[in-house]
């Protein structure tokens, strides 16, 4: 399922990007991508302390969202704020992986599955 997610993540990265690139202004698809950033953020956590041995891929994601999305100003200010809401939020709560940490894991790629498939029937070309 990390597979699929990572697979129509690149593809909305690709696709819903370049509209946001042309002008530093609020894109109507922005509360996804925050949500997104906020999700990648908690993935990036979760699944180190559950011992995927994944290192940074989830942060690399939030990254390459940013390089696709290139945004400045409150954009940019407002996407990093989201990964590291993400991040914070879940550290303050877990300190090793549990059951609930597992299941956090599994609603989070789902959500971010489905935040990846609305962004694309909606606003790819």
């Amino acid at each position: 399922m990390s597979t699929r997610f990572l697979a129509i993540f690149v593809l909305i990265l690709a696709c819903a990007s370049a509209p946001a690139r042309a002008q530093d202004v609020a894109a109507p698809f922005d509360a996804d991508l925050q949500r997104l950033a906020e999700i990648l953020g908690g993935l990036h956590y979760l699944r180190g302390i559950c011992g995927t041995n994944e290192g940074n891929k989830w942060r690399s994601e939030m990254q390459a969202l940013i390089d696709a999305e290139t945004p400045a100003g409150e954009r940019r200010t407002r996407m990093i704020a989201g990964f590291n809401r993400g991040y914070n939020g879940f550290q303050q709560t877990y300190r090793s992986c549990t059951p609930a940490a597992t299941v956090a894991i599994r609603r989070y790629i789902e959500e971010g599955s489905n935040i990846s498939r609305n962004l694309t029937a909606r606003y790819a070309n």
